[in-house]
C-alpha cells in the first residue's frame, strides 16, 4: 500500500476515536453533574453544563494558531502526537472530578491541548498527491463525521453499562492506543532545517497576511459561517419536532435522530464528493454545496412534519458532504508552503469561534424570530458565505462541473 494510504487509514481511525471521545459524554453532562457531581438544582446545572460544554471551544479558539506555528517548525507528526497523548491524559482525569469546577477546568485544559483533528490533516495535505487530494480529505471527513455520530450512541450503551465515570478511562485508553498507532504507522517527510530557516513572523503578521490573501480570507470566514449556520438552531430543534408532533413519544430520540441523519448523509457523500473535486477541481464544488446546504435550511423552516425535516436534514447533510473536503483542499491549495499548518490552525480557530457564537446568537434571538426564523438566518449566512466564495475564489461557479459533465458524457458511448 503507497505511503498516503496508509496515513490516511491511521488518521481517519486516529479522527474516528477523537470525536468519538469528544462527545461520548456531551449528551449526558447534565446527568454527570446531577448523578456523581452532586448538583441538584436544575438551573445550576445547566449553567454548568454551558459553561463546561463552551470552555473547550473558548480555549482552542485562543491556542490552535500557536500550536499551528509550533507544527509548521517542527512538523505536523509531532503536534499530532502532543495532542493525542495530551488528551488521553485530561480525559481519563475528567472520569476523576468530583466537583463541576473540576471538570470545567480540564475542559479548558482540553481545549488548550486539542489539535488532533487539525494536525490530521495538515499532515495529509502534505502527504496525499495532489491529484487525489479531495479524495482524501473526504475519507478524513468522513472519519470525523463518523465519530460525532458512534459518539453519543456509544457513550450511551457505556453509560447503561458501567456508568459515567467508566466512559472517561475508555476514552482516555482508545485515544492512547490510537496516538501509539499514529506514533508507530504515519510517516511524515519533513525538513526541519529549511522550516528553521524561514523567518519568523508574529501572530499579528499572520493574521494580516491572511486578511490580506481575499481567498483565504473568505475560505476561512466560510469554515465560521458554516459552523455558526449548523448550531444556530440546533438546541431548539427538540422544541420543533414537539411542535410537529405534540403527541410523539420519544422527543429524545427523534431529535437525536434528526441530527444523525445529517451526519449520516454528510458521511456517505464526503468521499464521493471529494473524487468529483479531483475531477472538477474543489472550487465549483464548495460553490454549489454552499448554496445547496443554504437553500436546504429553508424548506426545514416550513417543514409541516418530522418526515418532511428528516428528509430537508438528509438532503443538507449531502450539501455538507461536500464543504469541509473542498475548503480544506483549497487552504492547502493558497497557502504558503512555510505556513500550511498555521493557516489550518486559525481555519480551526474559526471552527471554534462559530461553534460558540452560533448558539449563543441562536438563544439570544430566539425570543423574537422563533425557530423558523433561526432556519432563515442560517440560510442568510451560508448564502453569503456563498456569494463572497464566487467573487473571490477562482474557479467557484458552474463552468468546470459543466464541462466535466460534457467530458464525462463523451466519453461513455467508448467505455
Amino acid at each position: 500500500m503507497e505511503r498516503w494510504k496508509i496515513n490516511l487509514a491511521v488518521l481517519w481511525f486516529g479522527t474516528f476515536l477523537v470525536m468519538s471521545g469528544m462527545t461520548m459524554i456531551m449528551p449526558f453532562l447534565p446527568l454527570y453533574l446531577q448523578q456523581d457531581l452532586g448538583v441538584t438544582d436544575e438551573g445550576e446545572t445547566g449553567a454548568w453544563g454551558s459553561a463546561i460544554f463552551a470552555a473547550t471551544f473558548v480555549t482552542s479558539f485562543l491556542f490552535q494558531p500557536i500550536w499551528g506555528r509550533m507544527a509548521d517548525r517542527t512538523g505536523r507528526k509531532v503536534m499530532l502526537l502532543r495532542s493525542g497523548f495530551g488528551m488521553a491524559l485530561v480525559i481519563v482525569l475528567m472520569g476523576f472530578a468530583t466537583e463541576p469546577w473540576h471538570l470545567f477546568v480540564l475542559r479548558l485544559l482540553n481545549g488548550i491541548i486539542a489539535g488532533y483533528n487539525p494536525a490530521a490533516i495538515a499532515l495529509m495535505s502534505a502527504t496525499a498527491p495532489k491529484a487525489r487530494m479531495g479524495f482524501a480529505m473526504g475519507t478524513l471527513q468522513s472519519g470525523i463525521t463518523a465519530g460525532t455520530i458512534l459518539g453519543p450512541l456509544i457513550g450511551g450503551l457505556f453509560a447503561d453499562a458501567f456508568g459515567f465515570r467508566p466512559i472517561f478511562y475508555i476514552t482516555g485508553t482508545l485515544l492512547f492506543l490510537a496516538s501509539l498507532l499514529s506514533w508507530l504507522l504515519v510517516k511524515e517527510n519533513f525538513d526541519r532545517e529549511k522550516a528553521a530557516a524561514q523567518a519568523e513572523t508574529s501572530m499579528v503578521e499572520d493574521v494580516r497576511k491572511l486578511l490580506a490573501d481575499k481567498r483565504l480570507a473568505a475560505l476561512l470566514g466560510t469554515t465560521f459561517a458554516l459552523q455558526f449556520a449548523m448550531l444556530c438552531p440546533i438546541a431548539f430543534i427538540p422544541i420543533f419536532i414537539q411542535r410537529l408532533h405534540e403527541s410523539m413519544d420519544n422527543i429524545a430520540f427523534w431529535s437525536g435522530f434528526v441530527g444523525s441523519v445529517t451526519a449520516l448523509s454528510n458521511m456517505i457523500f464526503a468521499p464521493l464528493l471529494g473524487r468529483l473535486s479531483d475531477r472538477t477541481g474543489p472550487a465549483p464544488v464548495l460553490f454549489i454545496s454552499l448554496c445547496g446546504a443554504a437553500l436546504m435550511f429553508v424548506p426545514q423552516a416550513f417543514a409541516g412534519s418530522v418526515g418532511e425535516l428528516l428528509f430537508y436534514r438528509f438532503l443538507l447533510g449531502c450539501f455538507l458532504g461536500g464543504i469541509t473536503p473542498a475548503l480544506h483542499t483549497l487552504i492547502r491549495n493558497h497557502a504558503p508552503d512555510s505556513i500550511v499548518s498555521r493557516v489550518f490552525g486559525y481555519n480551526s480557530s474559526a471552527l471554534a469561534l462559530g461553534s460558540m457564537s452560533g448558539p449563543v446568537v441562536g438563544g439570544a434571538v430566539f425570543g423574537l424570530i422563533d425557530l423558523e426564523g433561526l432556519f432563515l438566518l442560517s440560510a442568510g449566512v451560508l448564502l453569503s458565505a456563498t456569494v463572497w466564495v464566487r467573487i473571490v475564489v477562482p474557479g467557484a461557479g458552474t463552468a468546470r462541473l459543466r464541462k466535466a459533465w460534457r467530458s464525462g458524457s463523451e466519453k461513455s458511448p467508448e467505455s
